[in-house]
């Protein structure tokens, strides 16, 4: 939800990408980089026994795991968490992001594209031995069509879906009730059955008590202590080629500037940060032998959201968000009110862009940018009439609405993220001046209060992912809670039926311009809301150990980001400093040269058109924090 810090999320949980193209293609994969690591709480003198006795790769991060269960988990670390458990249907290459075989090693659609029949591999196996099948994925899109907590973190991907089955072990059929442009970019993980039919009510399982818990992605889930850490093993018969490190292991730090002492002292080997390290941290370790700093552009988006008014899908309200936000031009004064340049320039240093529209103009295809008379840009003279025209006179330096009460509000803010921190200073003042009052409610959790609706704005971000499909559909009405103070997919609250017409008609289309163009209507249409404004765009910054770390893969390769991917190449493609294991050559299969893809599958041939379908997804999902 909140990225919230993803809200993936989309991944962003964030999500897919459907790129359209004559030909094809061999694909080729290359895993460049990795990050070592010593084993959890280790000083620097330990590394060299450690790796005697197998290789660990410390990850520090300040989020905490809402759910080890991919049909509940929507946080960055939890969803990254899932992909490095279970296989997908497709992944997509770190370089340029076009589709490549994941548990599926093809897919083609019918002439009239509403059925679509995926091969599924025959080597990928559960950790626990049995096979994994066509019927292992027709299981887990079926629950998620039948039970709709099993939908909680995916469902838009299945809502489309009007039959799912499985004729053989490597033959899965999907059949839709209209065309489906992500068909090729199913961003869920797919769960063994044998396990996951014995699960009673998927709205309380979490997946976080008996390990080592059963999967086929590159790791296996062996251990889990609540805001302490997560432990993955390598998973040796992984398809792909184990990967280097024997161990991976995410380590909470509530404290970010305890997260980078631990770095240099050797305790970690790589520090993603909340979700990004703060430009002073970066700046400190730049410094530092054997630290790196990788910085790239980001794939997330920085905003404040408003509270709509929460409510159920049936139309029940609840909570106590300020009803004064119900007003366009409330909403809208207050946007008018932000210096996004100071922000970018103040707090983050000038290591972020300056947000517009929704999606993050790392990818190109989909970003929008508003015109210049429909531009919210700093004008605090213009939201002081828009304030008043709305009802809510100046009287002794505070606005008054009709009712007598002064215009007060609540931010939520996250607590581990110093970035919320600080703006939330700056929109004290400037609102104050105003004559708006606003508290910032920092907390630990801020799903809790968002969940129920007891907010009147919040600090949101999401991870996109290059195709937009999930981080626009959790604005759709439904993805609105089925009660009250439920989790829900909803980022917040958000109904209307403009944009839900808008969404359906993306989700149709096949052409990409087209396609784009209607992504760019909806963005539109959020940005007029009010009910959200992109502050910034933030870039990845992170850092790892050089002598720890040999290589790691970036994604893109070119410049990206490591911690939150849309897929596992980092961590797998990691490879130990002293391992005497380069990025080009290996035994194992899992360097740049064994996995090579030596089938044309990730490119699906449309009937009749001669187009080609690739995939990208979410982050993770989106992925929301």
């Amino acid at each position: 939800m909140v990225e919230r810090v993803p809200p993936p999320s989309a991944q962003p949980r964030s999500r897919l990408r459907i790129l359209v193209a004559s030909g094809a293609a061999a694909l080729a994969l290359t895993a460049g980089a990795v990050v070592p690591g010593v084993p959890l709480g280790a000083a620097p003198q330990q590394a060299q026994a450690a790796d005697a006795g197998g290789k660990t790769l410390t990850v520090a991060v300040a989020q905490s795991i809402d759910s080890l269960s991919p049909f509940l988990a929507q946080k960055l670390l939890s969803t990254s968490v899932s992909r490095l458990m279970y296989d997908f249907l497709t992944n997509y290459d770190p370089k340029d992001n076009h589709a490549v075989p994941g548990l599926a090693t093809k897919w083609e659609p019918s002439a009239d594209k509403l059925t679509w029949t995926y091969t599924i591999r025959s080597n990928s196996t559960w950790s626990d031995g049995k096979q994994a099948t066509a019927e292992d994925a027709a299981w887990t899109f079926n629950k998620m069509m039948t039970d709709e907590a099993a939908a909680q973190a995916n469902g838009n991907f299945v809502a489309n879906f009007k039959k799912v089955t499985a004729p053989s072990p490597t033959q899965l059929v999907i059949e839709l009730k209209e065309p489906q442009a992500t068909m090729a970019a199913l961003d869920v993980p797919i769960v063994p059955k044998h396990v996951w039919e014995k699960v009673g009510d998927f709205s309380k399982f979490n997946n976080d008590k008996d390990f080592p818990v059963v999967g086929n992605g590159p790791f296996v889930l062996s251990d889990y202590k609540v805001d302490q850490y997560v432990k993955l093993k390598a998973n040796k018969d992984f398809w792909r080629g184990k990967p280097k490190f024997d161990e991976l292991v995410f380590k909470t730090y509530k404290d970010q500037d305890a997260a980078v002492a631990a770095l240099r002292k050797g305790e970690v080997s790589f520090v993603a940060g909340s979700p990004a390290l703060t430009p002073a941290q970066a700046n400190s370790l730049k410094g530092d032998a054997n630290i790196k700093v990788n910085e790239g552009p980001g794939r997330r988006f920085f905003a404040l959201a408003t509270n709509p008014g929460a409510r159920t899908k049936d139309g029940k309200k609840f909570g106590n968000g300020n009803e004064a936000l119900l007003d366009q031009k409330v909403r809208q004064a207050l946007f008018l009110s932000i210096d996004r340049k100071t922000i970018i320039d103040k707090v983050f240093q000038g290591h972020a862009v300056e947000g517009q529209g929704y999606i993050p103009p790392r990818f190109s295809e989909y970003a929008w940018q508003p015109s210049a008379g429909q531009s919210l840009a700093y004008d605090p003279a213009k939201a002081g009439k828009l304030l008043d025209q709305a009802g809510y006179e100046l009287k002794d330096g505070k606005r008054v609405g009709k009712d007598g009460k002064a215009l007060d509000l609540r931010i939520l803010c996250h607590a581990t993220d110093p970035n919320d921190k600080a703006i939330g200073k700056y929109l004290k003042e400037w609102w104050g001046k105003l004559g708006v009052g606003l508290k910032v409610e920092c907390l630990d959790d801020v799903s809790v209060p968002w969940y129920a609706g007891e907010y009147d704005l919040a600090f949101d971000g999401w991870s996109v992912n290059p195709d937009p499909d999930f981080v626009l559909g959790i604005h759709t009405c439904a993805a609105l809670p089925a009660k009250a103070k439920a989790s829900a997919a909803t980022d917040n609250f958000i109904c209307d039926k403009t944009y839900d017409e808008l969404y359906k008609k993306q989700l149709a289309e096949y052409d990409t311009t087209k396609r784009a163009d209607l992504v760019g209507q909806m963005q539109s249409w959020l940005y007029d809301s009010g009910y959200m404004s992109v502050i910034a765009y933030p870039n990845a910054v992170e850092a790892y150990r050089t002598d720890q770390i040999k290589s790691i893969t970036t994604m893109p390769e070119a410049a990206g980001n490591i911690y939150g991917q849309d897929g596992y190449w980092s961590w797998w493609s990691a490879v130990p400093a002293g391992s005497g294991e380069g990025t080009g050559d290996s035994d194992s299969g899992s360097s740049s040269t064994g996995i090579v893809i030596g089938i044309v599958a990730a490119v699906v041939v449309l009937a009749g058109g001669g187009f080609l379908i690739s995939r990208r997804r979410r982050t993770t999902a989106d992925d929301r924090e």
